[in-house]
């Protein structure tokens, strides 16, 4: 038995968050595992699947435009669309020329079976044994949502997503020639349900991989060569709550101990923390780094681990989107101001040099000039690093969508640009704050001199956006690098990649450090004297000791 239908390339184009990268990652496996071959874009493609996003009207946008660009450029290719816009408007997708299928998030998992049939050789002539996947892994139309027909005849795919409890997992990198930072989803779907926001409609309820198979996967990239894993999901800090009372240890190992907790139960109902603790324990990764997190799931806790451990990188993302009571009521988010003012202000006490950041939304419907004041005085008295602002866009079946006193465009943009520039001048002041400093950094990818990219070779001091320092020379070749704390580097000379290093900070240039080679690192991503040293856990168990008695779960 195998797959083919005169498909032999296939390209996945994804659009949006890391969670829909991470989709696009675990179908490009899926059609290795049936004997496709990549293609390098998509013009040279057989099949082309457009992984979509429909978290703003621009991003349907996006996909319609791609749709029509590959149409146009590779007129045989077959276009599948998929995500979270084929799942939300699937005749509107449908209907696009071009597009030969329409697979929903509620059929993502089913997607290679569905786009190639499989067939046997009898007598070297082809004989299609099985079109479609077979009925039972079809929803029955008693589950279907409103306007949700299951229309094999016109090739859409897509059922209630609320009784969709797959999850595809697997790795995704930075780009495909860096495959330095692999990004791993561990949790889909949102129980939240935040007025503005359409992905619970387009991405179901909460789901969890299990803890042994997150270890599996992690396991598998440290052994690969990989030094830096970064665990993602749509509600990354809700992981655990789907998976009932269980062993706190994915089976390979001992977990780490945690707070005391009553669950009323023999097991343990496992947590986002658990996570943390399993890999620290049992895998040899040498950094962790964690997505975003809202802020009622930033426990104590959750902020210790981070804090004393070398192995998990200090950079705490935490979305706030509004800092004014008023909007965060009609936004339906579950803390207040001054719970999310705590929260920012225990991880920079906990962590002096940590990265900071939060999405934050302009233009909410009825948002006042009294309630955006709040929101920019609350970030300008906070230590944020870096935001991601946000323009409200209306989403189709969202509450928001038809409240009234909808924010004018114009008006929203100029709040944008108001936090925008206060976010620069924030990071700018951090960023200077590491010139003349020692620290860690992962190279991403080195690059030659600008000489020999055709543009003349000056200093950077030169050059608008350097902030002080020693001058850097252009005509040097350079490493693109991140460092611990997510700020971007310029490393002098070409380094391999996927190398944690030592590096001496000189300058600020543009957005980026510019710093020399210090010195490498030793296994475990730290120097001889670094407590990254010790065997797995040892650290962990000393802060442990440290915390006993005083660390609680947040309830905000």
């Amino acid at each position: 038995m195998r797959y083919d239908t005169g498909v032999s390339t296939f390209y996945v184009e994804n659009f949006g968050c890391r969670a829909t990268q991470a989709d696009g990652a675990a179908l490009e496996r899926q059609f290795e595992q049936r004997g496709l071959s990549r293609a390098a874009n998509p013009t040279d493609a057989d099949l082309v699947v457009i992984n979509s996003c429909t978290v703003t009207s621009a991003a349907d946008q996006d996909a319609r435009a791609a749709i029509r660009r590959i149409q146009r450029q590779n007129r045989d290719a077959k276009i599948v669309v998929t995500g979270c816009y084929a799942q939300r408007a699937p005749e509107e997708v449908a209907a696009l020329e071009g597009v030969t299928c329409v697979i929903g998030n509620s059929h993502k998992h089913l997607l290679a079976d569905i786009v190639l049939p499989k067939v046997a050789i009898t007598d070297r002539n082809w004989l299609e044994v099985d079109a479609r996947p077979p009925s039972q892994n079809f929803l029955p139309a008693t589950v279907l949502t409103e306007n949700r027909e299951l229309r094999t005849e016109n090739r859409v795919f897509v059922s209630d997503i609320f009784a969709h409890t797959e999850l595809l997992a697997a790795p995704v990198f930075d780009a495909p020639n860096q495959r330095t930072r692999p990004n791993l989803k561990v949790q889909d779907g949102c129980d939240n349900r935040c007025s503005f926001c359409v992905i619970p409609y387009v991405r179901g309820q909460s789901r969890s991989l299990p803890l042994a198979e997150i270890i599996a996967e992690v396991n598998t990239l440290v052994a690969a060569g990989y030094r830096e894993v970064v665990v993602s999901g749509i509600n990354l800090g809700r992981w655990g709550r789907d998976l009932g009372s269980q062993s706190t240890s994915s089976g390979q190992g001992t977990l780490l101990a945690r707070p005391e907790r009553s669950e009323g139960n023999n097991g343990q109902r496992l947590i986002f923390e658990d996570v943390i603790r399993a890999i620290l324990a049992e895998t040899q990764l040498e950094k962790l780094r964690i997505s975003s997190v809202e802020p009622m799931d930033w426990s104590d806790d959750l902020i210790s681990l981070m804090a004393y451990s070398s192995r998990i990188a200090k950079h705490a993302h935490v979305p706030m989107q509004s800092g004014s009571d008023a909007v965060l009521r009609r936004m339906h988010r579950k803390y207040r101001p001054w719970h999310y003012r705590e929260k920012i202000e225990t991880i920079r006490a906990a962590m002096p040099t940590a990265a900071i950041g939060a999405d934050v939304m302009v233009g909410f419907p009825g948002e006042t000039d009294a309630e955006f004041e709040s929101t920019r005085r609350l970030i300008e008295d906070l230590p944020f690093t870096y935001l991601h602002v946000f323009t409200y866009s209306a989403r189709p079946g969202t509450p928001a969508a038809s409240m009234q006193n909808q924010v004018p465009i114009s008006v929203a943009r100029e709040r944008s640009r108001i936090l925008r520039d206060l976010a620069t001048e924030k990071k700018q002041a951090f960023t200077r704050s590491f010139i003349g400093q020692t620290i860690e950094a992962i190279t991403l990818g080195s690059f030659p001199p600008m000489s020999s990219r055709a543009k003349p070779a000056d200093s950077f001091a030169n050059r608008p956006g350097i902030v002080e320092g020693p001058a850097v020379s252009l005509a040097d070749s350079f490493t693109e690098a991140l460092t611990d704390n997510y700020l971007k580097l310029r490393l002098k000379g070409r380094h391999d990649p996927n190398q944690w290093l030592s590096v001496q900070v000189q300058s600020v240039v543009e957005d980026s450090l510019a710093a020399r080679l210090a010195g490498c690192l030793c296994p475990g991503g730290a120097s001889d004297n670094s407590p990254a040293r010790s065997a797995p856990g040892a650290e962990e168990e000393k802060s442990k000791s440290r915390r006993d008695g005083t660390s609680s779960r947040a309830h905000t």
